[in-house]
Formats: C-alpha cells, sequence, structure tokens
C-alpha cells in the first residue's frame, strides 16, 4: 500500500512511520526542513519536500498515494485556514480512490457528564472551537463519493514527548513543582503515543465517515496524573496550586483545554477496528517514562 503522511517527523508521526515500515507499505512523508526529511528517511520514508501550505504539492503527493494520515498542523493564527485548505487539497488528490484520514481531538466534546462516546455533544473550549467546522467539511466528501475517517486524540503521552511532557515536567516551566488547576479533580482522557499510531494506520481500512475517539479509555484525575508527574520531575510529591486564571497566565490557552473535565471510551474503535490499547496502567507510565 502506498501512504502519504503530513506530520511524519512529529510526536506521532514517527510512530506512524515504525507501524506502516514494519507492515511492508510504501511511504512518503512532508518535510518543510532538511532535518525532517532525515528523520522521516530515517524511518523508511521519501520525503516529499514542502508544507502544509503547498496544497498543489500536497494534492500531487495523495494522487500517487492509495490512502493519506494527515497528522501535520500549522501552530499560527491561521491554523484553521491552513488545515481546511491542506485537508481539501489531500482530498481532491485521492479522489476517492483510498481513504483520507484527518486529525481532530476529543478536546471539543468540552466537559462531559460522565463516560461518553463520539456522539456526545460538543462543547469546545476556545483553543479547539475552530475544529468543528473543519471536520464537517471533510466528513461532508463521503457525499461526493470520498473515503474520510477522522481520528480524535485524547491526550497523548509516552515516550519523548507530549502535552503532559511539555508543560508538567520540564523545569523552566514548572520551577520544580508540577502545576495542577485547581482541586484536579477533573479527568483526562489519556492515550499512549504506540497505541494512537496504531489507531491511526487501522482508520486506513475504516468505512467512510467514520469517527473515532483515540482514547484508552482509562480516564485518571489530574491530581493523579500531577502527582505522577511529579515523580518523573524528580520532585515526588511537589505541587504547584494554580487558580484557572493563574494557569492562563502561565499556560495560555490551552490551561482552559487542561482544567477540561473528560471521560471517554474508546469502544468504537475496539468494535470496529480491533484496536484495542496496549498501555493500560498510564500513571506508572506517566511516572516513569516522562524522566526519560
Amino acid at each position: 500500500m502506498r501512504v502519504f503522511l503530513t506530520g511524519g517527523s512529529g510526536y506521532i508521526g514517527r510512530s506512524v512511520l515504525r507501524i506502516l515500515a514494519a507492515q511492508g507499505a510504501e511511504v512518503t512523508a512532508l518535510a518543510r526542513s532538511d532535518r525532517s526529511a532525515r528523520t522521516v528517511a530515517d524511518l523508511g520514508a521519501t520525503p516529499v519536500r514542502g508544507d502544509l501550505t503547498d496544497t498543489a504539492v500536497l494534492r500531487e503527493a495523495a494522487a500517487n498515494a492509495d490512502g493519506v494520515i494527515h497528522l501535520g498542523s500549522d501552530v499560527t493564527a491561521e491554523t484553521a485556514r491552513v488545515d481546511l485548505a491542506a485537508a481539501r487539497a489531500l482530498q481532491a488528490g485521492l479522489a476517492g480512490r483510498g481513504t483520507y484520514v484527518h486529525t481532530g481531538g476529543v478536546w471539543v466534546y468540552g466537559d462531559t457528564d460522565g463516560v461518553v462516546d463520539e456522539d456526545a455533544p460538543q462543547k469546545p473550549p476556545a483553543i479547539t472551537a475552530w475544529r468543528r467546522a473543519n471536520e464537517d467539511a471533510v466528513l461532508a466528501d463521503t457525499g461526493s463519493g470520498g473515503r474520510p475517517v477522522l481520528v480524535m486524540p485524547g491526550v497523548v503521552y509516552g515516550g519523548s514527548g507530549g502535552l503532559t511532557r511539555f508543560f508538567y515536567t520540564d523545569p523552566g516551566r514548572t520551577n520544580g513543582a508540577v502545576p495542577l488547576i485547581g482541586d484536579g479533580a477533573n479527568h483526562w482522557a489519556l492515550v499512549h503515543v504506540e497505541d494512537i499510531a496504531d489507531l491511526y494506520v487501522r482508520a486506513l481500512g475504516a468505512a467512510p465517515g467514520s469517527v473515532y475517539a483515540g482514547v484508552s479509555g482509562v480516564n485518571p484525575t489530574q491530581a493523579e496524573i500531577a502527582h505522577a508527574l511529579s515523580q518523573a520531575a524528580g520532585c515526588p510529591g511537589s505541587i504547584d496550586k494554580l487558580t484557572r486564571a493563574e494557569a492562563l497566565e502561565r499556560m495560555g490557552p490551552i490551561a482552559e483545554a487542561f482544567a477540561l473535565d473528560q471521560q471517554m471510551t474508546p469502544e468504537r474503535a475496539r468494535r470496529e477496528l480491533g484496536w484495542t490499547p496496549a498501555h493500560t496502567d498510564p500513571l506508572a507510565e506517566l511516572a516513569t517514562e516522562q524522566a526519560a
């Protein structure tokens, strides 16, 4: 199978590339720098030079593939526009010949009322409010013969990256203590990077229009996560309690997302794709892996 990947040199993308290579797929991957090109090449992919704004490059690369996984992101004020233009170019290049896997995120659901699935109402914080319109446009391509699939990762952890590491174990950001927003009773829908990568690859075989929450089904509280990360940071039990206003000042808009209370189930992906997350003890892993 020929697969084109954006974001291949990124945190999740590297794990996706390893799985595709192990399966014998012929992979091309977007690379916007020499460093990115070397990274994807070392993982067995052929680099395609360009970035997400190069829609002609995206369309041509997709036209030469049997499936596309779009993991790349443009972290600027133009994020929403660039993401949609890239998606449209990739879908146009595929022209319904193969599956187009688009990236969303479970934060669009806002606070959940207990454990919910993909059909729950969406109440996104400001940082992800733009996603719904883009995702609706992507999924609407089924009406024109396209094969879009939406994967919505939870908070990704594991290995050498992830949001938990960036905001919780970087000494420059924590001042020796792990931040906790409010009382920490809110839950996070977590997923290990290797598990979410497996879901992306499986999604290439999903039915058109499918939507999957990429979560492990283990939803610890923010307080439990903070205490685990304090061990990883080498300061066991050292917690810096922040009000929401203080968290917003320190972390920026993402603090609003970290303060969400979310519990989600992976049952749909388990039932339809046979996806079974292998990492089911996130607190133990966060206390050790993040120290690496």
